[in-house]
């Protein structure tokens, strides 16, 4: 390359690096439309209902899960409820704040299809509530 080349070399670098898969993936805007919460880190919902899914084999259980529409784009996602018995914090209709399960949009362990987890229900720490440190308000 010569002395002038700086443009050229510029446009090749800028070309090839859409041959990286990670690049790919940061930068594809259809993997933003693929994702629920379009890009962020958490998003609110309304608990449609309640239901348990069944653990893959060779782990036998009920794993606790709500189906939850999203306020933002109306989409539909289930959400695993973490620790034992929080599932009766949740109501339908309740407003909840939903995250990641923490594996970069793959389900996770033996809940299969589920790829997202409960933080909050009506603006309350879910572990918060579960250790008995707050009240779920009155609404």
């Amino acid at each position: 390359m010569g002395i002038n080349a700086a443009r050229k070399m510029k446009e090749i670098r800028k070309k090839n690096k859409w041959a990286k898969k990670a690049y790919k993936k940061r930068h594809n805007l259809s993997s933003l439309k693929a994702n629920p919460f379009a890009g962020s880190s958490h998003a609110k919902g309304i608990v449609t209902e309640r239901l348990g899914i069944e653990a893959k084999q060779p782990n036998s259980a009920i794993r606790k899960c709500v189906r939850v529409q999203l306020i933002k784009n109306g989409k539909k996602i289930t959400a695993f409820v973490p620790s034992d018995g929080c599932l009766n914090f949740i109501d339908e209709n309740d407003e909840v704040l939903i995250a990641g399960f923490g594996r970069g949009g793959h389900s996770v362990g033996d809940i299969p299809g589920v790829r997202f987890k409960v933080v909050k229900v009506a603006g309350v720490s879910l572990k918060a509530l579960w250790l008995g440190k707050k009240e779920k308000p009155r609404t």
